[in-house]
């Protein structure tokens, strides 16, 4: 089963739990990355999404993990990167993005049992998808409430085309 369709319930639900979304409406599959819709007027969101191509160490108990990145036209909000990575994160600790000679770091939260990581600065938020377009992949790198370092690995392949997508139905 390929890994997006699989990932796809799951990622429903989260942001369906967190955003309080209806059912997201696929806008297609590039490579490694997937675009949805969901919402109208208002409540109108974009995003595209891929999981981890690996794990280290790749025998942890978790949720399953995802970067995601959302325009909320609504609220003037284009290119937002997320990490969602299927565990809670440690108290007051930072998440690293390594994209080739790049790394953005990004602050976290824990809500209602998961956890999430996101860009303080716009330039940090607009340096990270603007390395996302060239970069082959990005190593995400964060720690958990348990004290695990977890390295995810995500391909980038057909990030570029998903964010094309989902700003062409979330446009201006």
């Amino acid at each position: 089963m390929n890994r997006i369709a699989f990932a796809l319930p799951f990622a429903a639900a989260v942001l369906a739990a967190s955003f309080a979304f209806a059912a997201p409406t696929p806008l297609g599959t590039f490579k490694n990355w997937s675009a949805y819709e969901t919402g109208e007027g208002d409540g109108k969101v974009c995003y595209a999404l891929s999981r981890p191509t690996s794990t280290e160490p790749s025998k942890i108990r978790r949720d399953p993990a995802f970067i995601l990145i959302n325009d909320w036209p609504a609220r003037h909000a284009k290119a937002e990167p997320e990490i969602v990575p299927g565990f809670q994160y440690r108290d007051g600790s930072n998440v690293t993005a390594q994209l080739g000679g790049d790394t953005v770091t990004l602050f976290t939260k824990n809500d209602g049992g998961q956890g999430g990581a996101w860009v303080e600065a716009q330039s940090d938020e607009e340096r990270l998808v603007n390395a996302m377009k060239t970069a082959p992949e990005a190593v995400v790198t964060g720690t958990s409430k348990r004290g695990t370092v977890v390295k995810d690995t995500y391909s980038l392949a057909g990030f570029a085309d998903a964010l094309d997508k989902i700003q062409a139905v979330c446009g201006p």
